[in-house]
């Protein structure tokens, strides 16, 4: 088997789906997958687009602007026509699944270069677009128990996450971007794209618009639940409509040799699974359970995991049946903040943790071995890879 390793990730900022007060809301998402593939191939000029196998792109929603975006993205952006490209649709974690199945790839020799990467504008596709259920599956589930917010709440009552716990989990989440972000830990992979502030002025985006600076946990215990009367969510511990993109470029280790390429993780292994819809936020739980099995390894031989929060209840709830963690803060999770406060573009997400947790374990994280990234996924789907260190 051959070694896959990062060579490079990159992504846009995330950008608020409005499209009144969206700093991308002129910026389709083709635009935006083509700024971060050029910036790839700029900042690695060892690399040419016409070296790369395939290119491997997650959607959680492949319609509208985002039909076979992996495809026409590519071409839009002058890209060869003679490299292949897949979509991938797993929802939230397409990106990742895009991750896996290039790393995979590299791994069975099928080729030495892959871009992996993912998309979503959740204003220009919203979610739910165009989307037809089968009645078949309301035969099987509670159609009142599917949507995000209600398997939140459903979670939180299952797993006892109380609202307190979960609104500190959101404070910390901005803390720890703010922070992040003040010190520069973003620029290495954030990509400038130029869009607009909401008096219409333009400008290079190179902060993620969601995070806030004035977190305020008195604010957040008067904020409504919507999905349930006196329940654990609101808006302050939900993961906001985004816009946004992210990319890696992996490479056989082989390859990256012959090209005198820098690298410092490889892929180590990744583990899909499935759960009840109508609790769809904590797939991780099973997803990081199989993945650390076939490993040989426990969640204390992990380092540093980055885990999507897509609600502070199901962050919780996975942190705390691993038994990674209790309560924020937490010193070895999200250590740069998580999508509570980054934002969460759905297909997007899974790229994106990865491409982050690539730079904490560069910088912030040198002693770590092991790292993991993983997430859930609207209609059940969880997924986890790890990813290891090593040297030239």
């Amino acid at each position: 088997m051959k070694e896959c390793v990062v060579i490079d990730g990159v992504r846009s900022a995330n950008a608020r789906a409005h499209n009144e007060k969206g700093w991308f809301r002129k910026v389709r998402p083709d635009q935006a997958l083509i700024k971060i593939y050029e910036a790839l191939f700029r900042r690695n000029p060892k690399v040419k687009p016409e070296d790369v196998e395939a290119v491997f792109c997650g959607s959680a929603n492949q319609a509208g602007m985002q039909n076979d975006i992996a495809r026409l993205a590519w071409l839009a952006g002058g890209f060869p026509d003679c490299v292949a490209s897949n979509g991938i649709n797993q929802q939230c974690p397409s990106g990742m699944s895009a991750t896996e199945h290039a790393a995979r790839a590299i791994m069975c020799g099928e080729g030495d270069i892959y871009i992996a990467s993912g998309v979503e504008d959740m204003e220009k596709v919203p979610m739910g677009y165009a989307m037809d259920f089968s009645p078949r599956l309301w035969e099987r589930y509670n159609p009142a128990e599917i949507p995000m917010g209600n398997t939140a709440e459903k979670v939180a009552e299952l797993w006892k996450v109380n609202r307190k716990d979960a609104e500190v989990m959101a404070y910390w989440s901005n803390k720890k971007a703010a922070a992040a972000r003040d010190a520069g830990k973003f620029d290495k992979e954030i990509v400038p794209i130029e869009g607009e502030k909401e008096d219409g002025s333009k400008f290079m985006v190179k902060a993620d618009q969601w995070i806030r600076d004035d977190v305020s946990l008195d604010q957040m215990a008067t904020m409504k639940t919507p999905f349930k009367e006196n329940g654990v969510v609101s808006a302050a511990v939900s993961s906001p409509l985004t816009a946004g993109a992210a990319a890696l470029l992996l490479m056989n280790r082989e390859k990256a040799d012959e090209l005198s390429l820098e690298y410092h993780i490889k892929y180590a292994g990744g583990a899909m699974a499935g759960c009840d819809p109508t609790i769809m936020g904590v797939g991780p739980i099973y997803a990081a359970r199989k993945l650390l099995k076939r490993a040989g390894l426990t969640a204390k031989d992990i380092g540093v995991w980055e885990l999507n929060e897509a609600f502070g209840s199901q962050a919780l709830a996975c942190l705390r049946d691993l038994g990674i963690a209790q309560n924020a803060p937490f010193d070895h999770v999200n250590v740069w903040g998580g999508a509570l406060a980054l934002g969460h573009p759905l297909g997007e997400s899974g790229c994106r943790i990865i491409v982050t947790l690539n730079n904490i374990m560069k910088t912030d994280f040198k002693h770590a071995k092991y790292g993991v990234a993983m997430l859930c996924g609207g209609f059940g789907n969880g997924n986890a890879t790890l990813w290891q260190r090593v040297g030239k």
